[in-house]
């Protein structure tokens, strides 16, 4: 039996216009067993049908032996968010869904930008005949699947920053004139679980933040970096070392992006992994790079580079590289097997290798990679760079500002690195709100 039931008295029947309780109504789907008694039931009413029957309305369900929550919000979307809110908190994930045939083509509608696959629907449809109720269920001429789009879309918008305003932080060594940058930290979004929260920037289907929610918090942080409406390209990730040169064909999987286009802002993710940027003033060339511990060995930064020189004739002497938020050598730890790999590559970047599970510090092996390909030292800003305003921090280490796998588990947030070339004459705008100038931050 399902965890939790949710009723849709919406594009259904709604009790108080039928002679049915709700256990009649219920139970001839999902018959009351001692187990199932402490399912939780939500009722999808919405504030119309609750407005439409009065008391009448509320009194139907008094006498219920089930747990019974109410969702009487102004719109369908927030009911099912709220709803969304209080499954987690419960940490529930299996739902039945008690529908009418239009209701479940329209539930489905909502399902997919509000949840991801980490919870289980299953419908049960109802289609005796007058089923839906005309005085609770508004009638629409319009397109469902935009009009549910944008009846998300508006809800989330309004909904309030969590944990402060959205802030980034930027590196000096790449030209403000030139480009648009920045990394992302975890403050200003809507996510509320609290690993995700707030701005976390990625939806997958093992996490319980969905596409909607993620693109409000994208939404949110462009319109603070100056780069909205364009949406973030953010690299396909697979742990590897192969570069899409924008243009070509887009692969499955890769870990880095290059390309000298204007009006296309390019991201890479990083929640201890490193969010890697590239730049070339001189050739107006950029890349953007996601390089985790199994990245950093099979060399995704100067294969960056290299697809950099070849596709778009940068010289190695003019290309700029800010490795971005990530976790310290103080916080991460691999098998002695895997850290001598990096032990192979300079031995401070493994400063204990007797160790069982030595420390390894994936960020100075990136730039002695990166410095053995040709790129100047100057021209790398990580952590061991300390006359310019830090943007390599230890994401382990500050909970307030960054996400972190190694810290939080699977169910981790996501921060970005993003670049975007800016159109000629066009200086890049201000934010609309705080920048972080990052010196407050240790490594």
């Amino acid at each position: 039996m399902f965890e939790v039931l949710l009723v849709d008295l919406i594009h259904g029947r709604c009790p108080a216009c039928s002679s049915k309780s709700l256990d009649q109504l219920v139970a001839n789907v999902f018959p009351l067993t001692d187990k199932d008694a402490d399912t939780h039931i939500f009722l999808l009413c919405g504030q119309r049908c609750q407005q439409a029957n009065g008391s009448g309305f509320s009194n139907a369900f008094r006498n219920s032996r089930r747990r019974v929550h109410i969702l009487d919000f102004r719109t369908v979307a927030e009911c099912l968010y709220r709803f969304k809110q209080t499954v987690d908190e419960l940490d529930l994930s299996s739902v039945g869904v008690l529908t009418s045939p239009q209701g479940r083509e329209v539930l489905l509608l909502y399902q997919k930008p509000l949840f991801t696959p980490v919870y289980s629907f299953e419908y049960v449809v109802k289609s005796e005949d007058g089923l839906t109720c005309p005085s609770c269920s508004p009638a629409h001429t319009d397109s469902p699947g935009e009009r549910v789009d944008e009846e998300v879309r508006a809800f989330l918008q309004q909904l309030p920053a969590l944990k402060g305003d959205v802030a980034v932080l930027k590196s000096t060594l790449i030209p403000a004139d030139c480009f648009g940058h920045g990394f992302s930290t975890r403050t200003g979004g809507v996510s509320y679980i609290p690993t995700l929260s707030s701005l976390n920037l990625f939806s997958s289907c093992r996490r319980r933040d969905p596409r909607a929610v993620v693109a409000e918090n994208s939404r949110r942080l462009a319109l603070h970096a100056g780069f909205h409406p364009q949406p973030l390209r953010l690299v396909k990730v697979n742990h590897a070392s192969d570069v899409w040169v924008m243009g070509k064909a887009e692969p499955e999987s890769y870990d880095a992006v290059v390309t000298d286009r204007t009006g296309v802002v390019i991201a890479a993710p990083g929640a201890d992994c490193m969010p890697v940027l590239f730049a070339d003033p001189v050739s107006k060339v950029i890349g953007a790079a996601h390089a985790g511990w199994r990245g950093t060995l099979m060399g995704v930064a100067m294969a960056t580079v290299g697809a950099m020189v070849r596709e778009f004739g940068c010289q190695v002497s003019d290309i700029v590289v800010a490795i971005g938020p990530s976790v310290g050598a103080c916080c991460f730890t691999l098998e002695r097997e895997q850290a001598l790999e990096f032990h192979y590559i300079h031995p401070d970047c493994v400063p204990d290798p007797h160790s069982p599970k030595p420390h390894v510090n994936i960020r100075l092996a990136t730039r002695i990679l990166l410095q053995k390909g040709g790129i100047l030292p100057e021209h790398i800003h990580d952590d061991t760079v300390t006359d310019k305003p830090c943007v390599t921090p230890c994401t382990s280490c500050h909970p307030e500002a960054f996400f972190s796998h190694v810290r939080d588990g699977p169910n981790f947030g996501t921060q970005v690195g993003f670049l975007w070339i800016e159109e000629t004459g066009e200086p890049g705008r201000p934010s609309a709100g705080k920048t972080v100038w990052s010196g407050q931050y240790g490594p």
